[in-house]
């Protein structure tokens, strides 16, 4: 029985060479790619991989959301973040949302497969002792950031989910469809939350959270 991967860049030709490197083993089947974070969640659907190997700087629903829908919907598929050093932040998110680890771009295609063999199996992919670091650090940051808000604004557990995703510049249209909401509940949710927050719009609302974060 074949190993399934889904793969998840927008770039392309970097995507078409990790699929050839991956199909030129035998027990691999690359089962679809994916441009961005939506493709992702829904070839996830269609195909039902066994390991995404995601990207995290897509256009649309970047890489982190697309982690947490996927690891929501269909929590035995394994994530496994395909990513450069520099994205720290969002290597933070995806971990917290599910990932089994994480590569860098530059890695060899002998350990891309091994990792990719590894994800499945129930390995966590953590390349370094930062990374490990970051991976110990990843609940305390959300968690941290989220208690803030909710304990500020009084904010329930959906309100904080969405506000957060509108502190890190999420459209309504992008929202509504990374949690699956309607785009009248989405903005239900989003007047509450401004309400709540004493602001009449976006711009204010991330400046207020910002400044909340940083107390």
């Amino acid at each position: 029985m074949k190993i399934k991967v889904l793969l998840a860049d927008d770039q392309l030709i970097l995507a078409d060479g990790v699929r050839s490197v991956i199909s030129s083993h035998p027990e691999f089947e690359v089962v679809g790619i994916a441009s961005d974070g939506f493709a992702a969640v829904e070839l996830t659907e269609k195909y039902h991989p066994d390991v995404v190997l995601m990207d995290i700087r897509m256009p649309g629903m970047n890489g982190v959301i697309a982690t947490e829908q996927i690891k929501r919907r269909f929590p035995e598929v394994k994530v496994l973040v395909l990513t450069t050093f520099d994205d720290s932040d969002y290597i933070l998110g995806a971990i917290n949302n599910g990932a089994s680890g994480y590569l860098l771009k530059d890695t060899s295609a002998a350990a891309l497969v091994d990792a990719l063999k590894n994800a499945y199996e129930g390995d966590t992919i953590l390349p370094s002792k930062i990374a490990r670091r970051i991976a110990d650090a990843a609940k305390l940051v959300k968690s941290d950031r989220e208690i803030k808000l909710k304990r500020k604004f009084s904010l329930s557990d959906r309100e904080v989910e969405i506000a957060m995703m509108l502190f890190e510049g999420f459209t309504n249209k992008q929202i509504s469809a990374a949690l699956k909401l309607t785009d009248g509940t989405a903005r239900n949710y989003i007047s509450a939350i401004y309400e709540k927050m004493g602001v009449k719009g976006r711009t204010d609302a991330v400046e207020k959270m910002r400044q909340s974060l940083e107390e």
